[in-house]
């Protein structure tokens, strides 16, 4: 119980949304930005890395992939850590180890290493991505989270964009090495973390440290003030009382598993896996797509990150949607969009190649499965309770890179029998199947704070 008798969730709830709010938001959604330019970077220096070691198709297909079974180890372990030791020092080593990997990635000597790096470097990102889910979901207020939340992962196909200029100007010049070497400096942003990002009240009052939550809400507290210039905050307003019990290293994920929380929780990781499934096996196709359509690498490449800039809008009317029409509807459009535009890409071959079906249909596509993945990391926080919530936002994720290290297995399988639409088609119908999971068990949660979603009151 936090001062006069209040918990930590109506303290934090009763802030008017400030800029302290956005300085924590700008912080966290830089280490994913990061992350992400980390991560799409191999998109782009695949090519230079082969040539150098000399590699055959199925050994470049494995090293593109080693990152993402990285992610699933990261991710599962992450959540539970997070739900067992709290947010902050999770977050904190998460970016210390992407960092450090991907300074290790710029000296490797063999394929080997290099792959056991990307490995490395895919732990750290996938322990940042639900933990950065968590916290933001946890200390902005219900009014302003869908929102802001949404806003984060526009930082990704920003970094994705980001990651395609980087090495269009660099690779020529320095080559792959040292493009790694530049994206291990952002690792020095965990000391503005270590400063400046509390760790989360409502963590801190689930686990029983109410006079450390009683503390971080009082310098949180503070901060509004300066920054709105104000001196009175608004006055508590009452909300359930979530039952507190110990988190123990496994509890988190038994009680993913309650009966409370069990058909949210195949809800979830089954969107997740064919959401995943269908993006990653696309988008590992979308160069290849365009050289097969007789375009040169490097135009290629321009194309693909023409094509990716309409994420940019995608994310931003989704972070939009999300607070206006809830979360379930603009999941469901988002995924059913990203079908129907994946499948008029992939007829673009079909066409003879036709450039501004290729394109349109490619920007359209990105804008909707970009919007998909706003909602996605809006959305699945606020299925779970607070001794639950890193936990279970890191086990969805988990079992959304299985289906990302599977999809362009997938994709490569079926390819020779039905070509370039067929493969495309297929995405669309995993598109599909998630959007009618989401239909049928949905629930929305625009509005609601994280406690009235939880449904567990102390008796």
């Amino acid at each position: 119980m936090g001062i006069q008798g209040y918990s930590a969730a109506e303290r934090l709830e009763r802030l008017p949304i400030s800029g302290y709010h956005r300085l924590i938001f700008i912080i966290i959604a830089l280490a994913f930005f990061f992350d992400s330019m980390d991560l799409a970077m191999m998109t782009f220096l695949l090519g230079s890395i082969k040539a150098e070691f000399g590699l055959s198709t199925a050994q470049a297909g494995l090293l593109a992939s080693s990152s993402f079974f990285g992610m699933v180890l990261g991710a599962s372990l992450s959540g539970m850590l997070a739900d067992r030791f709290g947010r902050k020092p999770v977050f904190q080593w998460s970016i210390v180890l992407w960092g450090l990997a991907s300074y290790l990635c710029s000296t490797a000597q063999t394929i080997e290493m290099l792959t056991l790096f990307r490995i490395l470097l895919g732990i750290g990102m996938g322990m940042e991505f639900p933990i950065a889910q968590s916290m933001l979901s946890e200390l902005i207020p219900a009014k302003g989270r869908g929102r802001y939340i949404a806003l984060m992962d526009g930082f990704w196909p920003i970094g994705f964009v980001a990651a395609g200029i980087l090495s269009y100007f660099l690779l020529p010049i320095v080559g792959w090495r040292d493009i790694f070497l530049v994206l291990a400096v952002p690792a020095v942003f965990v000391l503005a973390i270590r400063f400046i990002i509390p760790e989360s009240p409502r963590w801190l009052e689930q686990a029983g440290h109410h006079d450390a939550a009683d503390k971080v809400l009082l310098r949180i507290e503070e901060r509004v003030r300066a920054s709105l210039n104000r001196l009175d905050l608004p006055q508590p307003i009452r909300l359930p009382r979530i039952a507190i019990h110990p988190v123990t290293f496994f509890s988190a994920f038994r009680e993913l598993w309650s009966p409370l929380y069990r058909q949210r929780t195949m809800m979830i990781w089954s969107v997740w896996f064919f959401a995943l499934l269908g993006f990653y096996g696309l988008t590992s196709w979308l160069s290849a797509l365009l050289q097969q359509s007789g375009f040169a690498v490097t135009q290629s490449v321009y194309y693909t990150v023409l094509i990716s800039l309409g994420g940019i809008p995608g994310f931003l009317m989704a972070a939009w949607l999300v607070e206006r029409w809830g979360r379930k509807p603009v999941c469901i459009v988002t995924l059913l969009g990203g079908g129907i535009m994946a499948f008029f890409y992939g007829q673009s071959a079909v066409f003879g190649g036709n450039v501004s079906l290729l394109i349109g249909s490619g920007l359209l596509m990105q804008f909707f499965l970009f919007g998909m993945w706003a909602v996605l990391y809006t959305y699945t926080p606020e299925l779970y309770p607070t001794s639950a919530r890193a936990t279970g936002s890191g086990f969805a994720s988990a079992i959304g890179r299985i289906g990302s290290l599977l999809g362009p297995v997938v994709t490569g399988m079926v390819f020779p029998i039905t070509g370039q639409g067929g493969v495309f088609a297929l995405g669309a119908m995993c598109f599909a199947i998630a959007a009618a999971v989401v239909w049928l068990f949905g629930m929305e949660t625009r509005g609601k704070t994280l406690e009235e979603l939880s449904e567990v009151v102390a008796g």
